[in-house]
């Protein structure tokens, strides 16, 4: 593990091409697993010194890597957090048109593993970040860009900047994640559980034993019947239960003893997941117990919010139309690097959300740009007043 410090380049501020930098960054494979962002890392750390903002690159574990700009306001007011990930889903097995790694622009449109989520809006921070950092002296808090690693990962890069104290600095958080310029205000929560069901070993040419494979069936068919009690939002769907790994038994001629099956409930703000937890211990068996993987807490801003208005404004003007404002059940680093604390938060990024992880992943190379106006327009504002 090390941590870089370097100096900044005052001189060269303002020399930045967003769509060509996009393209260098795309054309890095981050893909997690395995991870390995430190290469784009390293290009980010670099150019944000080019420009003349203060950066520093630490490579918190093997190859992995979280990278924080600033730009420096009057320190009059807490800082305005810029949030992207560098790491990427796999490019998959299904086969693209453009190669994942190519960074090809056709029709307008960026290709490319990462394009959409969430590589073009990390970009557009970095423009944005180039431009405010010419007129800092009108700025009361500083513009902090939190880049990490790992975000899909169980979100890593973020709960290393807790780590280092970063949560101290937030009055404000303005995250990139995919959402074609609209403005997500409500991220669901994610418990993951673990139901671990246990039996008796057996030989099937004698004692059968107590097959523990076919109680956790029993128990996942209970499961996905069950209800729980939630109340609704009005910018989500319904809670989810989604099973995501099942594993058990040694041998095709062993009855298995010990069978476990992981999975990952969604919930709205507000729900009760120690309720929920108990919900589902209920309808389990005596040889099932129920395990805590984790909890991600819900993140949530309201409509009338002033800073919720203020990208509503800020987008309007750049994208021509009032953006929509939107609920999603993935979450962000904003699960972590937000929790406990009574910020206002947004999501608005250029990427789809229906592209993220897909062949062929694309982004629209104006959205980029327009992106790059809006969170300048957003930090100057919010920051000034």
């Amino acid at each position: 593990m090390h941590a870089t410090n370097l100096r900044q380049d005052a001189g060269a501020a303002g020399q930045f091409d967003p769509i060509t930098f996009l393209q260098a960054i795309v054309a890095i494979d981050s893909c997690d697993p395995p991870g390995g962002e430190l290469d784009v890392a390293r290009e980010v750390h670099q150019q944000l010194l080019a420009l003349g903002i203060e950066s520093e690159l630490e490579e918190f574990l093997p190859g992995r890597a979280n990278v924080l700009g600033r730009v420096r306001g009057l320190g009059e007011k807490q800082g305005l957090v810029l949030s992207a990930h560098m790491d990427t889903v796999p490019a998959g097995t299904m086969p693209w048109r453009h190669d994942p790694f190519s960074a090809t622009i056709s029709n307008g449109r960026l290709y490319g593993r990462g394009s959409s989520d969430m590589k073009s809006a990390l970009v557009a921070m970095i423009s944005a970040a180039a431009s405010l950092a010419a007129r800092k002296s009108l700025l009361k808090g500083d513009v902090i860009l939190a880049f990490t690693a790992g975000e899909s990962a169980n979100l890593l890069g973020a709960r290393r900047f807790i780590e280092r104290g970063l949560k101290n600095e937030i009055g404000a958080f303005l995250c990139g994640e995919p959402s074609g310029l609209d403005i997500v205000i409500v991220e669901k929560a994610a418990l993951w559980l673990r139901a671990t069901a246990t039996g008796r070993l057996g030989h099937v040419s004698g004692d059968a034993g107590i097959n523990a494979i076919t109680t956790i069936n029993g128990f996942l068919a209970r499961l996905a019947e069950l209800e729980l009690n939630c109340v609704a939002h009005p910018l989500l769907d319904g809670p989810t239960i989604r099973v995501g790994r099942i594993e058990g038994g040694s041998a095709v001629n062993l009855t298995p003893d010990r069978c476990f099956a992981d999975f990952d409930i969604r919930l709205p703000p507000g729900a009760d997941h120690l309720a929920v937890i108990r919900q589902v211990e209920e309808i389990a068996p005596e040889t099932v117990s129920i395990s805590v993987l984790d909890f991600k807490p819900a993140v949530e801003s309201g409509s009338n919010e002033p800073f919720v208005r203020l990208c509503s404004e800020v987008c309007t003007r750049h994208i021509g139309r009032e953006p929509a404002l939107k609920g999603v059940s993935y979450y962000s680093d904003a699960t972590v690097l937000l929790e406990g604390l009574d910020v206002p938060f947004a999501i608005v990024g250029p990427g789809d959300l229906g592209l993220s992880g897909q062949p062929d992943e694309s982004v629209s190379v104006d959205n980029v740009l327009k992106a790059a106006q809006i969170y300048a327009d957003i930090a100057e504002v919010w920051l000034s007043c």
